[in-house]
């Protein structure tokens, strides 16, 4: 049997390197297994049952004209803010919607959202309003509990964006709409969550069954044996989890169960009003707070539509009634409480994905009306300050070559790929002469694989993309590939991903301390770090109008060392070179 060393080289002929996500769960929740991966969506129920679903599509109005990858592409932070821009498509086949009744079809976004990493807790709290209010890990966008429609009582009529204080509920009125994610886009394609992400949920582990045969992902029945995990972050800074979290807030031994919504019907139990008896007269008291409005305003009849429940103003805090958080219910009137968590096992204020015991979602379903926090965040045209890159997807994304297995000579090497991608498979004996075994490897998904019968008793191998096909890589970036130093170059006009090799002297500072600069010439870093010790990922991007071209100096400055004065400086002599 010929033997292969596990320690194979991979990664030699790939686009870049970057650095390692730090233990934050701000900047290392995000879902991206399936980045490198297509966007799809079933369109019919008919495509549905088959399996059959689209990477491009059209309905005239929404159009996906080139393939999407899924979700987040990238993810950059600082001091103050992280930033995550997505696709904003789901990493789960999308659609159909209402069999293809529905007019609207999800397209790339292309958008770049962010929050803080801190937060106060303000008195007067904001209402959120319509579009996007927070980003979910896999990159699709948090809608709150409102369809955008409004009772008008001077026309006595449900009307679109205006403001008012009777507020159609968005599950109840446009559930019918959701796909078996639970989501739906409106008509710009923006596809987005107003209730329970019950596909994401699945992905992610979180006590969700799925059937193969149907499609459809529903609650598991079992007991829920862990915490749920962390599902979205909210414009305000603070995280979404599912719908499980400790029995006792303080307490991580307590045990798991689900957490109980603050809110119920105004059907006249617990001390509510009876709309069906007084009709829609008053509007509750956490609105009557959160509008800043006396409780007297008048609301639809109960007509077609309207019945109870179809209003978010329908629903009532038994905080209000005499009942008591954290005893009779777990959750505030913003849908959260203060807690510890897995991710927080100090403590954190976090929201909790409502659904009932069947697994239904129930008001207000993700967050409440209003933010717990100040809403600081939200979508951005650009980022405008220095900040470490935590990761990169698409055509920026490194494979990782498994461990080769062997079977009665017989070598198959599997490793993760970029859906559209070809790869080079080559071998060696001796680490000075490579032959090439393959140039035309296809990536399947989001993986590749490559079998060989060598004849040898040791031999290595290495992989690495050769092409990439056309893809929707709008709104995102897509740096250069030969992007190293010593040895290195791009374009005028590129993005470079730069991973610079360092050699003492001076001696090499441990991994992890900060960098205080990087150049390229006379061109500063907008990010760099140094998470392994000797190497530095900084990220630059070069003027189309650079001048000089040819080959650069890579300058790299760490603060001083423990006790001394003068900072670390190490310089490359022409190790990068940029191109006219």
């Amino acid at each position: 049997m010929k033997t292969v060393p596990t320690h194979v080289v991979t990664g030699i002929l790939l686009a870049l390197a970057v650095s390692t996500r730090a233990a934050d769960p701000r900047t290392n929740s995000w879902f991206t297994a399936f980045s490198g991966q297509y966007a799809r969506i079933y369109t019919n129920n008919t495509m549905l049952a088959s399996g059959t679903a689209l990477t491009t599509w059209s309905n005239g109005s929404e159009t996906q004209s080139l393939p999407a990858y899924n979700g987040v592409q990238e993810v950059y932070s600082s001091t103050n803010w992280i930033y995550v821009r997505s696709t904003g498509l789901a990493s789960y086949n999308m659609g159909p919607w209402q069999n293809g009744a529905f007019p609207n079809l999800p397209v790339n976004q292309k958008s770049l959202f962010r929050f803080p990493r801190t937060n106060g807790v303000p008195t007067t709290k904001t209402e959120s309003g319509g579009g996007q209010i927070g980003i979910f890990v896999d990159g699709v966008a948090m809608f709150n509990s409102w369809d955008a429609y409004t009772w008008d009582t001077t026309n006595d009529t449900d009307e679109q964006n205006i403001t008012g204080y009777w507020n159609r509920d968005a599950y109840v009125n446009e559930g019918v709409t959701f796909d078996p994610g639970y989501a739906h886009q409106q008509n710009t394609g923006v596809y987005h969550y107003h209730a329970d992400p019950i596909a994401l949920r699945y992905l992610l582990g979180d006590h969700v069954d799925y059937n193969p045969a149907t499609k459809i992902y529903f609650e598991d029945t079992n007991a829920p044996t862990k915490h749920s995990p962390v599902l979205a972050w909210t414009a305000d800074g603070y995280p979404l989890y599912g719908p499980y979290g400790y029995s006792n807030p303080t307490n991580a031994n307590s045990g798991i169960r689900r957490m109980i919504s603050g809110y119920v019907l105004r059907n006249g139990q617990y001390g509510t009003d009876d709309l069906l008896v007084t009709g829609r007269t008053t509007i509750p008291q956490w609105a009557v707070r959160l509008y800043n409005v006396s409780s007297n305003q008048t609301g639809a009849p109960f007509t077609g539509i309207h019945t109870n429940g179809c209003y978010m103003e329908d629903n009532d805090y038994l905080g209000d009634h005499g009942y008591t958080q954290g005893v009779d219910f777990d959750l505030d009137e913003y849908n959260g409480r203060w807690c510890v968590t897995p991710e927080f096992p100090n403590g954190t204020y976090a929201y909790f994905v409502a659904i009932d015991s069947n697994g239904v979602p129930v008001f207000p379903y993700n967050i409440g009306r209003g933010y717990y926090g100040s809403p600081v965040g939200g979508s951005v045209t650009a980022i405008t300050e220095t900040v470490a890159t935590n990761f990169l997807g698409n055509a920026n994304l490194t494979s990782t070559l498994n461990a080769p297995d062997v079977n009665n000579g017989t070598v198959t090497l599997t490793w993760s790929a970029l859906e559209g991608g070809t790869y080079m498979v080559q071998s060696t004996t001796n680490f000075s002469t490579w032959t090439t075994n393959s140039t035309t490897v296809p990536a399947v998904l989001n993986a590749a694989s490559f079998t060989d019968n060598p004849t040898d008793n040791d031999r290595f191998y290495r992989v690495g993309r050769t092409s990439v096909a056309t893809f929707d890589s709008a709104g995102t970036t897509i740096f250069a590939t030969n992007s190293v130093a010593p040895g290195g170059s791009a374009y005028c006009g590129q993005s470079v991903a730069l991973t610079i090799t360092l050699t003492a002297p001076p001696n090499l500072p441990p991994a992890g301390v900060p960098v205080t600069s990087v150049t390229i010439g006379i061109i500063t870093a907008l990010s760099a770090t140094c998470t392994t010790q000797g190497t530095v990922v900084a990220i630059f991007t070069i003027p189309a109008s650079y001048t000089p071209t040819g080959a650069q100096n890579v300058v790299v400055t760490f603060p001083p060392p423990p006790n001394q004065t003068h900072s670390a400086v190490f310089t490359l002599t022409g190790g990068f070179t940029i191109n006219p």
